[in-house]
């Protein structure tokens, strides 16, 4: 009996793709420590530092929660809570402006 040609065959990545990308990790917070030996300070630092940070985490999510294979899925879990954070900002922001104009029509400015 013949099956699918999809369901048939089920394979895992490489441990080669593993190695290479443990070896990213390892050289990426190897930067980021030597971000603080060398006294970087500034906007220098925290560029650097988080720069890393957000490498790490594409890697990450990427290879080892086999993202990188779902564009949808990396696209929802890459973009979705920036944005939503993005909105809860503005929604906050509109919300300090009315709140301030409130106490200023009723408490006065000085």
């Amino acid at each position: 009996m013949a099956t699918q040609a999809g369901h048939a065959e089920t394979h895992g990545h490489s441990i080669r793709l593993y190695l290479l990308v443990w070896g990213w990790l390892f050289v990426l917070s190897a930067c980021s420590y030597l971000v603080d030996y060398f006294h970087l300070t500034g906007l220098l630092r925290w560029s650097l530092i988080l720069l890393f940070m957000i490498v790490k985490a594409g890697l990450i999510v990427g290879i080892f929660m086999h993202m990188a294979w779902e564009r949808l899925a990396l696209i929802y879990a890459i973009l979705v809570p920036p944005a939503a954070l993005l909105v809860f900002v503005a929604i906050m922001t509109f919300e300090a402006s009315y709140t301030l104009l409130t106490r200023l029509a009723f408490f006065g400015g000085t």
